[in-house]
């Protein structure tokens, strides 16, 4: 039985990953054809069970790695990103009923005028137009939405609204008053 166990384990880890990697990709991409979802979400069971199988398998091996410094950098990345995934202000669900305020408030500024977001960041908008300008980005009308601006540049909003409140973390770091 051990020995069939042992043929099979590290197939049946190599199937389930490329399962997993296919259907992980199509739902990136948001291409939800078929049975893409339920495929992906059951089957990483069987990619979570064939790599336990498998490790279990060869834990002598495996607990070596744990005395090399590259493979805990690894496995520690791994863990610290998992723990990231889980924190609910990255998140783009609902969290106990209520949108995530994270979501809402990046919705909020970006389709908000950079009149507008100059009053949050306590700068004026001729200030936030020049800093911008200084990355290469170029601002028609103050009166635009961060959106629309983005758009004009080739810019994600989110990166663009990054740029400005950057201005707000800027000043906390030289210790000025923003009020």
């Amino acid at each position: 039985m051990k020995a069939v166990i042992k043929t099979l384990a590290t197939p049946l880890a190599s199937a389930a990953f490329f399962i997993s990697a296919v259907t992980g990709v199509l739902l990136f991409f948001e291409i939800e054809i078929g049975l893409v979802e339920p495929a992906h979400k059951w089957l990483s069971w069987l990619l979570l069970s064939g790599i336990l199988v498998h490790i279990l398998l060869h834990w002598k091996q495996f607990t070596g790695y744990l005395s090399s410094k590259p493979a805990l950098a690894v496995i520690g990345g791994g863990m610290l990103m998992t723990v990231l995934a889980l924190y609910p202000g990255f998140g783009e669900k609902e969290e106990e009923g209520r949108e995530n305020l994270g979501k809402i408030t990046s919705h909020a500024l970006t389709s908000s005028s950079l009149e507008t977001v100059a009053l949050v960041v306590n700068k004026s908008p001729e200030n936030l137009i020049d800093n911008l300008a200084g990355k290469g980005i170029t601002v028609k009308n103050q009166s635009l939405t961060i959106q629309e601006i983005a758009r004009q540049n080739g810019k994600s909003d989110k990166a663009l609204l990054g740029e400005l409140l950057a201005e707000v973390k800027g000043a906390e770091k030289t210790g000025k008053d923003r009020d």
